[in-house]
This record gives structure tokens, sequence and C-alpha cells, in this order.
């Protein structure tokens, strides 16, 4: 089996309590975990574009590629998987729409946490991310 490095996305979507949107993932792939709306970056796409795409495509919010910003990046490695992942963080504050479920194969619910009340079970690259 090859072995391949992708690149994801994490977009940190903030309310205007500043409180951050997270979803708990039912997907193989972190299940029982939270993270904030993301995905893979495509081809020919730019991290703002991947990460207005995928916050639609997961919870009904648009956001503008350009009021996004990329804060930071990780290097993740799945040791259950052997997935390795590059993981490119995003902050959003503009926004507009309300919150759907809409790929309840992949999540269970989106929710608002305090960033002092943030769950414990973060996905990998959340986690990492989030304790710098």
């Amino acid at each position: 089996m090859e072995k391949i490095i992708k690149v994801g996305v994490g977009v940190y979507v903030y309310d205007k309590q500043n409180r951050l949107l997270l979803g708990l993932r039912k997907s193989p792939h972190g299940n029982g975990t939270w993270c904030p709306p993301g995905g893979h970056l495509e081809y020919g796409e730019s991290f703002e574009q991947a990460a207005s795409r995928e916050t639609k495509e997961e919870t009904n919010l648009d956001i503008a590629p350009a009021d996004v910003e990329v804060v930071g990046v990780t290097n993740d490695f799945f040791s259950e998987s052997g997935k390795h992942y590059v993981t490119v963080h995003l902050k959003a504050k503009v926004f507009s729409g309300e919150i759907k479920l809409c790929e309840p194969d992949k999540f269970a619910e989106w929710r608002w946490f305090d960033m002092d009340n943030l769950p414990e079970n973060m996905f990998l690259p959340a986690a990492q991310f989030l304790v710098k």
C-alpha cells in the first residue's frame, strides 16, 4: 500500500459570543471525537475556498473565502489507521445562514462551545492545534 500524505482543512467558526462551532464525528475516522467543519483540500482549490466549501457542505453556513484566514498548520499522524495529514487551520468570524446537520452519516450534531469549556475528546488535528 502506497503511503500518501493528504492535506486537510479545519475551519474554526466563532459566533458573536466567541463560542466555537464543533461537530461530533460519526465516521470511522475519528468516531466519537469533536472537530470543527473541514475536510480535504481539492485539486486547484485555495485553503480559503476549501474552508468555505466544507463549511457549507457540513453545516449549511455560508462563509466567503475573503472572510477566512489561515491561523496554523499541524502534522497529524493517526497511528490507529496509518493515515497522515497536514492540516491547515483557518478561522472565520463572519458567516450567515442557519446551522443544519447536512451530513448525518458523518456527524451526530453541531454545537457551540465556550473556549474555556471545550470537550476533552477532540479530533487529533483540532487537539494538536488548540493546545498551542
